[in-house]
């Protein structure tokens, strides 16, 4: 069966370090504890979808590493069809190390290796699976140009998009305009994208519900994602979920 939902977009292994205060230049201090979480904003929005029943898929690019080989395990584990997730030799998966004080402030890292991969040619290849979707969600933490073409395609075939336009960028093509049926802005990294997964999901399978209902419900989901720690880890399910949301 098609996926409902295809989520074009980046896919992150975050690298957190939890200490008291954050280091000085030149200085090394001592931490309390390390975890290794999945993150990445398309990856995010896809995997909140999927655990509120969508069919999905997710579209991007991987290193050939042992984060990449995770990264794909873990989109299985949440029942995502990985058929377009490209891994690759060329740059390593994409990290996020990120460095938390005992205050919540933080620093953060970034280094998107294989995203910034993700090209025309991969677009071609799921061109099928583009078109036979519901809705095609699209961010910008992968070649802006490559989000813009995926919208381009959805939209030639009828297809419904969805475009968060983060993080954001100063020039933005206006062509992304013309091209999303919804502009969804949001900075906040992980309820933000439970938001715009909820959405997703709301606009795959209950097209008819008026739009100040699907934000409401999407913002609710959102709001017990806040509750829990971790990016992905705090997502909830369907079945964990106030049934009057379905």
């Amino acid at each position: 069966m098609a996926a409902e939902v295809v989520v074009v977009g980046s896919c992150m292994t975050d690298l957190v370090s939890l200490t008291t205060r954050l280091p000085r230049a030149g200085e090394t201090i001592l931490g309390q504890k390390f975890f290794i979480g999945f993150g990445g904003k398309g990856a995010n929005q896809c995997v909140q979808s999927a655990r509120l029943g969508a069919k999905t898929s997710l579209i991007c690019k991987v290193g050939k590493d042992s984060f990449g080989n995770d990264y794909v395990e873990n989109l299985k584990k949440n029942g995502i069809s990985t058929a377009f997730v490209g891994q690759t030799t060329d740059a390593a998966t994409g990290t996020a190390s990120i460095i938390v004080n005992s205050e919540g402030q933080n620093v953060i890292v970034i280094v998107p290796g294989a995203n910034l991969l993700l090209n025309s040619e991969d677009l071609k290849r799921a061109s099928d699976v583009i078109g036979k979707a519901k809705v095609v969600v699209c961010q910008l933490e992968i070649t802006p140009a490559v989000s813009l073409e995926a919208l381009k395609m959805a939209r030639a075939s009828g297809v419904k998009t969805l475009f968060n336009p983060a993080p954001a960028l100063a020039d933005l093509d206006p062509q992304f305009y013309t091209h999303s049926d919804i502009f969804c802005c949001n900075e906040t990294e992980g309820a933000g994208d439970s938001f715009v997964g909820a959405l997703a999901f709301y606009l795959a399978y209950y097209p008819k519900l008026p739009m100040e209902e699907m934000i409401r419900k999407s913002n609710c989901i959102a709001s017990v994602s806040v509750q829990a720690s971790g990016t992905q880890s705090s997502y909830p399910y369907r079945k964990d979920l106030p049934q009057d949301l379905f």
